[in-house]
């Protein structure tokens, strides 16, 4: 089995080392934990992975495992160890996303990574900008525990799943309004949706990027949807309203920007227009005033 590594850890009892199945005590753990905050620090995608030998009696050759109706063991498991995946982002990316902070356009992350991994990509990418400090990291610097922190004295904020599933809508509300820069991890396909809802509430115009099948309804419930028409998959491309053909962020900025200069183009068009042809309009219309008040004057005749 492999899969995000806290949640591979929660079903296993044991942990290879060097060949041999161990008990996964508490040193393990740690050790485990301090590996995985390392790697995901580096803004690297972590996996865990791990294995049982089944009891061929139970499970002979040709077997039909059943994933609905759980019909294997998913529990007891050995701990088979970390792989960490560099998937770095876009040089264009950085970019990108100052020019949208410089149009007044606010970019929120929301991915499945963990919260640590999340953190590392936003803060290269620009996201998290420079000199930015979550709670966390005010409670570190300050030494005192997270509780005692004012939340809105952070420009940035992370939150993962399990706080968003515990978290009110007023209370996703405000932290969206309180924290300009916003990460969200570990989020579920109707996390996705709630965030969307959120920044909807909050007066924002909306617009999403996905490629699966899990982020479809964010995709949809948003005021454009934007799947990638590389990478996307047919459920994301129906759900959305814009494909992109190369998969590219720094491709909608560009869009951003080239539709902005053609309303501000109509705008000035519309105005010239108008400026031009109001001096035209206004003895026309003086003359045919006038002329129609004088020839009212012509047949009034007073009533004794």
């Amino acid at each position: 089995m492999k899969g995000a590594p806290e949640r591979i850890l929660e079903r296993c009892s044991t942990i290879l080392i060097k060949g041999q199945e161990l008990p996964l005590d508490e040193q393990w753990r740690e050790a485990f934990q301090t590996a995985y905050m390392d790697l995901g620090g580096l803004g690297e995608r972590v996996l865990g992975f791990c294995h049982i030998y089944l009891n061929e009696k139970e499970f002979p050759r040709g077997f039909r495992f059943d994933p609905d109706e759980m019909n294997f063991t998913t529990s007891g498991l050995c701990f088979a160890g970390l792989i960490s995946m560099i998937d770095p982002p876009r040089a264009t990316v950085p970019d990108a996303v100052m020019k949208c902070r410089t149009a007044g356009i606010r970019v929120v992350m929301v991915t499945g990574d963990h919260p640590i991994t999340a953190r590392a990509i936003a803060a290269n990418v620009g996201i998290i900008s420079e000199g930015s400090e979550t709670v966390e990291d005010i409670a570190q610097r300050k030494r005192i525990p997270v509780e005692q922190v004012n939340k809105r004295d952070a420009r940035a904020c992370v939150i993962s799943g399990g706080q968003l599933k515990e978290m009110s809508s007023d209370e996703l509300d405000e932290a969206l309004r309180n924290h300009p820069e916003m990460v969200f991890a570990r989020t579920s396909p109707q996390q996705k949706l709630i965030i969307v809802e959120s920044c909807q509430r909050l007066g924002s115009i909306v617009a999403v990027t996905g490629d699966g099948v899990n982020d479809s309804p964010a995709l949809k419930k948003a005021d454009i949807g934007v799947a990638m028409g590389i990478a996307g998959s047919d459920a994301a491309k129906n759900a959305a309203d814009m494909i992109l053909l190369d998969d590219n962020f720094a491709s909608i900025v560009t869009g951003v920007e080239q539709g902005r200069l053609i309303f501000d183009n109509l705008k000035k068009s519309i105005a010239y227009t108008l400026t031009k042809n109001i001096p035209e309009l206004t003895p026309y219309l003086i003359y045919i005033t006038v002329s129609c008040a004088s020839s009212s004057g012509l047949y009034h005749y007073p009533l004794h």
